[in-house]
């Protein structure tokens, strides 16, 4: 029935965004046509979190979905995205996992983490 999961990121300058998935993530990709490039992602899994608490406070401000870049060794990673000349914020322990908050150029921050959580991709 399903076979796949496709995220959109959106960007106020794609070309920047696509170049920094190919060229500093090197991730592979196909090439749709006029440079849009679709890219195979890392495995993936889905969360799904409330948007307020058990006694209904609504959860700050955060968007109906997001994205988010995990890692095995976010000091190795964080070090490596740095070489390469990417913003990259504090690492923070946030109980789930250690997260740092990466600059993608034209997209905004997203979340890079290593996680603390057993992980849904690795099960058969």
């Amino acid at each position: 029935m399903i076979n796949g999961f496709h995220a959109l990121i959106y960007s106020d300058d794609a070309d920047a965004t696509r170049a920094f998935f190919r060229d500093v993530l090197e991730w592979p990709h196909v090439d749709d046509g006029g440079g849009w490039l679709i890219f195979k992602t890392a495995p993936s899994e889905l969360g799904v979190h409330p948007t307020a608490g058990p006694d209904g406070e609504v959860y700050g401000t955060a968007p109906r979905h997001t994205c988010s870049l995990m890692c095995d060794d976010i000091e190795a990673t964080v070090s490596e995205l740095r070489a390469k000349e990417v913003v990259v914020g504090e690492v923070v322990d946030e109980g789930f996992g250690l997260v740092a908050l990466i600059e993608v150029p034209g997209a905004g921050q997203m979340q890079l983490y290593q996680p603390r959580h057993s992980l849904a991709y690795e099960l058969d």
